[in-house]
């Protein structure tokens, strides 16, 4: 049976606006790119109709053909099963590199779920609740950023505010504070903006997409779980679904990861004078398609895999605040009952996907593009549907 795209403008539309949102952060140039074509692709071929796999693949070629990426890597499941793995093109340009399932990527902002779903985790373990304060006298990182008095409003915060942005400032925009005073640590980095960058709203009152808020609350995972952000990740998070080669990037390209990616961009933005060890809970992540989509599987709310947090809470993470009805708590969310997240830094345009059909799908590449009349996110986001809309047999096989 065909996929319906369980999909509409309205919901490409949101998605762009949150894509154009997230892709205006760090103003920082790279190197331009040569005209190397897609290499083919080295897939799994059994259990498709050679007709629509054929299809699907051109339908990705021609995707990277509009947007000049060098490597392209995505991931289906299907009813809790990995039914397609796949690299396209250049995983680095210079060696001729093939892009390969086994491929890390920068993941961007598709670490905000990762890093919400870990603190349901501890809200579910009783060692946290939505409306626990976050800065001052008995709050959860009580004085450790600076004493009061604070700047207005900054002793209101709750995780629950920075879950869903609604903090009241602090927005991805040029005053980001996570691209900004490089050379501070997350400790720095904190109390500085807390002391000098007021907020602009009282808290709850208005969204205003925030990196730094997620980098506060990675501060609130380590704090509580005596652990770094990477490891409490890892033990709580990542050992129960089965991933083991995600870990949270370098900086430079002396400090790539075996098997990561090679990334460019355009427009002189230089994908290596960022500081994404510093990101690591709101854009720091390393990883394949694959890790996202076993993520997903256990936590998507359907029956095929056991999810590791409960149907309540999985409810409570996916609800969409007052202030924002396309944002839950780390999850884009629409009517249509799908959740997902995108990412955008230089190099890299990513995408994680839970339909409310039982599929959930992740696409990564290593390269990224600011053309306003077609914007490289909201292209990746209908390749997805338009790739699963290809498929009218799938295979029976569970690759995982």
């Amino acid at each position: 049976m065909k996929v319906k795209k369980s999909t509409s403008p309205t919901t490409v539309s949101r998605r762009q606006f949150l894509f154009q949102a997230l892709a205006g952060a760090a103003g920082i140039r790279a190197v331009a790119l040569g005209d190397d074509k897609p290499t083919a692709p080295s897939l799994p071929r059994d259990g498709f109709l050679p007709d629509e796999l054929r299809a699907m693949e051109a339908t990705a070629a021609a995707f990277m053909k509009k947007h000049d990426v060098p490597g392209l890597s995505a991931a289906i499941a299907r009813k809790g099963r990995l039914v397609y793995a796949g690299g396209y093109g250049l995983a680095d340009k210079d060696r001729h590199e093939k892009v390969t399932p086994h491929h890390l990527f920068r993941i961007a902002s598709v670490t905000k779920p990762i890093t919400s779903v870990t603190l349901f985790s501890l809200i579910e373990a009783g060692k946290l609740r939505l409306s626990d304060k976050v800065f001052g006298p008995g709050a959860v990182l009580g004085m450790a950023y600076g004493e009061p008095p604070y700047q207005p409003h900054i002793e209101e915060l709750t995780i629950e505010h920075l879950l869903t942005h609604t903090a009241g400032g602090w927005q991805n925009d040029g005053s980001d504070p996570m691209f900004s005073h490089p050379r501070m640590d997350h400790r720095q980095l904190i109390t500085w903006t807390i002391a000098h960058q007021p907020l602009t709203q009282p808290p709850g009152q208005h969204y205003a997409y925030s990196n730094f808020g997620y980098c506060v609350l990675g501060r609130v995972i380590e704090k509580l779980t005596s652990m770094t952000y990477e490891e409490a990740v890892r033990e709580r998070i990542l050992r129960p679904c089965g991933i083991s080669s995600m870990r949270i990037g370098g900086n430079t390209l002396t400090e790539r990861a075996g098997r990561e990616v090679v990334y460019y961009d355009q427009d002189g933005e230089d994908p290596y004078r960022m500081n994404v060890r510093r990101m690591d809970s709101h854009g720091g992540w390393l990883a394949t398609p694959t890790d996202l989509v076993r993520f997903l599987v256990r936590v998507d709310g359907f029956p095929t895999k056991p999810d590791i947090l409960k149907p309540d809470t999985l409810q409570a993470m996916t609800t969409a605040s007052a202030a924002s009805p396309g944002y839950a708590k780390g999850w884009c969310v629409n009517e249509y009952h799908n959740w997902w997240h995108m990412g955008s830094l230089p190099g890299t345009i990513t995408l994680m996907v839970r339909t409310s059909g039982q599929f959930c799908w992740a696409a990564l590449t290593n390269r990224r593009n600011r053309d306003t009349k077609s914007p490289i996110g909201a292209d990746l986001d209908a390749l997805m549907w338009q790739m699963v809309g290809k498929i009218t047999r799938w295979p029976d096989r569970d690759m995982f």
